[in-house]
């Protein structure tokens, strides 16, 4: 027997069906602060920990922190200002699956096609950009629904910074092996220097290339190598090869102006043999300001792309 309720009585509200999760969690503002003053403070603690103990099986740990640092505090900050829609998952592929594929595409690359020459480092330009933009479309290929130009920044520079976190920890882990055992020193000083440089270097690039290429791709998830796309390409690997080469344009700049010669050797040993202080002043004007310069020019293509876009600034 069913019981029944009377006529007029409340009825006992059923439930409906739950609504799905958010695609992403609620990450509270702010927290790439925290992240980049944590990891500072945890990274300057292992180096002396390391220093005091020579403990070398403390080497990782101060080679990832180092080389993550900055990389991960630039993308949690894309993300909180400008892709909290994208999603969590798509920001963890591009900066972990599209960084590693990047590097292993451009080592396999540079391995076959490049030789030692003066024009290396334009092949090193086109061959890297091409795996980072490669590694971006391999990651979004099940994911249609994003395009656009912020989204195309925000994840090309995830691919980017995942890209140079692992170059970065290739480098220190060179700088810290020598022929006299390991060099804390020299570790210590590639980490710092390739921090700092972190922000206007790959991320900064495949951002610009990332941005272009989602601009024009179609509704359906097709990426289209259009005129616009290709250009980008050449021209952010344009940068690149001048970013990698501002050291000896550097050295050609003082050669010329101080009458040294433009021996081709002096340029395969990277340095002026026996400079003298005007010779190491000219050479630091040069190799400084030529980086700020290229940096500048990235950013300030970023910027141009950023205002393109009307949902940049009304992003949650």
């Amino acid at each position: 027997m069913t019981y029944s309720p009377p006529p007029g009585a409340p009825r006992a509200r059923i439930p409906g069906p739950q609504q799905p999760p958010p695609t992403y969690p609620q990450i509270r503002t702010g927290l790439w602060k925290h992240c980049l003053g944590g990891g500072l403070a945890l990274w300057a603690l292992t180096a002396l920990v390391t220093y005091a103990t020579r403990n070398t099986t403390l080497l990782p740990t101060l080679i990832l922190l180092g080389s993550f640092l900055v990389p991960v505090t630039f993308v949690l900050w894309a993300y909180e200002r400008h892709g909290r829609d994208l999603g969590v998952s798509v920001i963890l592929g591009c900066f972990l699956t599209g960084g590693t594929l990047g590097v292993l595409g451009a080592s396999v690359m540079e391995y076959y096609l490049l030789h030692p020459s003066l024009g290396m480092f334009v092949g090193v330009g086109l061959i890297e950009e091409a795996a980072k933009l490669g590694a971006l479309m391999f990651v979004l290929l099940r994911q249609p629904r994003l395009h656009g130009i912020r989204a195309g920044l925000v994840l090309g520079a995830t691919v980017g910074f995942g890209f140079a976190a692992l170059e970065s920890a290739g480098y220190a882990f060179n700088a810290a092996v020598s022929t006299k055992g390991i060099d804390l020193r020299a570790l210590l000083e590639t980490e710092i220097l390739r921090g700092v440089l972190a922000p206007f270097g790959h991320g900064l690039w495949t951002a610009v290339a990332g941005a272009v290429l989602l601009s024009y791709r179609q509704l359906n998830g097709h990426f289209r190598l259009t005129g616009p796309v290709v250009g980008t390409y050449l021209g952010v690997s344009v940068l690149h090869a001048l970013w990698d080469s501002t050291h000896g344009i550097a050295i050609w700049l003082v050669a010329r102006l101080s009458g040294a010669g433009l021996d081709r050797h002096l340029f395969a040993q990277g340095y002026i043999p026996r400079p003298t202080d005007q010779q190491e002043h000219l050479f630091t004007m040069f190799s400084v300001g030529g980086t700020a310069l290229v940096a500048l020019l990235g950013v300030d293509w970023v910027r141009s792309l950023a205002r393109r876009d009307p949902s940049w600034r009304n992003t949650p």
